[in-house]
């Protein structure tokens, strides 16, 4: 269980609503946050199987390839990642220098290929030049890993003296989102902030999705997020990546200025990691 960390005075100026941080970052120095949440019933599910090989997508700076080579080498199996586009061929970015030196094979796909993972031709394809393994969506996200996220609101009340107004989460392929909604109580809202340009939300959810934080796409940033990232860094000794979690905070700021919240609104923010992916400019 991660901690649930109580952030008195967080933003670049006051706001009137209590921010707790629920620190799925420091779940594990490799898999951390969301990946290791649905990454956890995945791998058992695959050992049950009887399977030794782990396959999965992403592209060049994911997050999920990331974690998947790290479990698959903590936990014993072996590790395929088949990466989108063939810019990276010659030369590997951090993050698939990193898969590679936990022992992950790399296998690259066009764009066009990316596109149609589904194709029978492609699936049967793989099938007969990797053999038996167990197949991980792009993002990790499936009904195991929302079972994974779904434990994260019962921890939350756990750790509370009294229920949270709000859950935020950034939401990639919104597993995390899911897991939160499944197991939210009545009262507390659920309250997601998309961290690429064009989330659609799915028809059946309840939860909220603030979609004008994205800063232009997945991955994309400003100076002024970046600015924002380095007061509250600064200010909680919290480290922060600009891909998910910051552009989260930075949208709970903006809502609270906005009085979106009610005054004194309990408000807990997931930390999910990520931080292999963070930005050398918040370095300078």
């Amino acid at each position: 269980m991660s901690r649930l960390q109580f952030l008195p005075d967080p933003f670049p100026k006051p706001v009137p609503i209590q921010l707790y941080l629920k620190r799925d970052d420091e779940l594990h120095p490799l898999v951390s946050g969301n990946k290791w949440r649905k990454l956890k019933y995945n791998l058992a599910e695959a050992r049950r199987l009887g399977c030794h090989t782990l396959l999965t997508y992403g592209g060049a700076f994911s997050n999920h390839i990331y974690a998947v080579a790290a479990a698959g080498r903590a936990c014993g199996f072996a590790t395929i990642g088949l990466i989108r586009g063939e810019d990276h061929r010659e030369r590997d970015t951090p993050t698939l220098a990193f898969a590679r030196n936990q022992g992950m094979q790399l296998h690259f796909l066009t764009r066009l290929q990316f596109r149609n993972l589904t194709d029978p031709v492609l699936q049967r394809d793989l099938r007969q030049r990797f053999g038996s393994y167990y197949e991980l969506p792009e993002g990790g996200t499936n009904e195991l890993a929302v079972r994974g996220t779904a434990e994260l609101m019962p921890e939350i009340l756990r750790q509370s003296d009294q229920l949270p107004d709000y859950v935020c989460c950034p939401v990639g392929t919104g597993g995390t989102l899911a897991g939160l909604e499944k197991t939210a109580p009545a009262g507390v809202k659920v309250l997601g902030f998309a961290a690429l340009k064009g989330f659609v939300a799915d028809s059946h959810t309840t939860a909220q999705v603030q979609t004008g934080y994205h800063f232009g796409g997945y991955a994309k940033t400003a100076p002024e997020l970046i600015d924002f990232i380095r007061i509250v860094e600064r200010k909680t000794g919290v480290q922060l990546e600009q891909v998910y979690t910051g552009k989260m905070l930075y949208g709970i700021y903006d809502l609270a200025q906005k009085s979106y919240f009610l005054p004194d609104s309990r408000v807990v923010a997931i930390h999910t990691g990520g931080l292999q992916g963070r930005s050398k400019n918040l370095d300078v």
